[in-house]
């Protein structure tokens, strides 16, 4: 059974979303110093890295990072390769049957970033359109990812994707590395940490090899 990790590393590198905190780690106890173990202090925000968004990140009274079905955060997920070196539109999408799914990832050029360099942000990324964003809702899907560290365009000033996503109760999954992985059908994990009350939390998420004919 081949794993995929597509989880980005965590360190005090990695680049955050401009005006997020960057990860730090702080050496509590260190056997170095003369101390029984090592014992490491992380300072970050719930939306470093490998992430979900949930509900109460864009929505007053949106379920909060704890208050999420497990149940949509593992399962069958398609893997969906998009060329378009803008946005996400419907017409890219439409093509998919998604009746058998609940789990969307796009794949982009995106995810070459993350090879070239996780150090550096870059504000051109590929992102959702609202017209796709609403095509998955009324496909019923329940969680959708995406290989940036965000759904939306970076110029965006009114959030509607991300409004209109969390307020359908939509998951999202930001800033997954897809480099090594083709389109098709796996077997989605992405499990958050459980932050009581907050707007989102990083995950380890995996990718499994799945055995499914569309």
């Amino acid at each position: 059974m081949k794993i995929y990790d597509i989880s980005l590393p965590i360190s005090p590198q990695l680049v955050s979303w401009p005006g997020d905190p960057s990860p730090k780690f702080t050496n509590v106890l260190s056997i170095h110093n003369g101390n029984n173990c090592n014992v490491t202090k992380l300072e970050m925000g719930v939306h470093t890295g490998t992430h979900i968004d949930a509900p109460y990140h864009f929505i007053e009274n949106g379920a909060k990072s704890d208050e999420i079905d497990l149940s949509i955060l593992l399962g069958r997920c398609l893997v969906i390769e998009v060329l378009s070196d803008h946005i996400i539109n419907l017409s890219d999408i439409e093509c998919y049957k998604l009746e058998n799914f609940d789990r969307v990832l796009f794949k982009t050029s995106n995810s070459n970033l993350w090879k070239i360099d996780t150090t550096v942000f870059h504000k051109n990324f590929i992102s959702l359109s609202l017209d796709a964003a609403n095509h998955l809702i009324n496909g019923g899907i329940k969680l959708i990812g995406i290989d940036y560290l965000s759904i939306e365009s970076f110029n965006s000033k009114t959030h509607k994707v991300h409004k209109k996503l969390l307020s359908s109760n939509v998951i999202i999954l930001e800033g997954v590395d897809l480099s090594d992985v083709n389109a098709g059908v796996y077997e989605l994990i992405c499990l958050p940490i459980k932050l009581v009350g907050c707007d989102g939390s990083p995950v380890r998420a995996i990718l499994k090899d799945f055995d499914f004919h569309l």
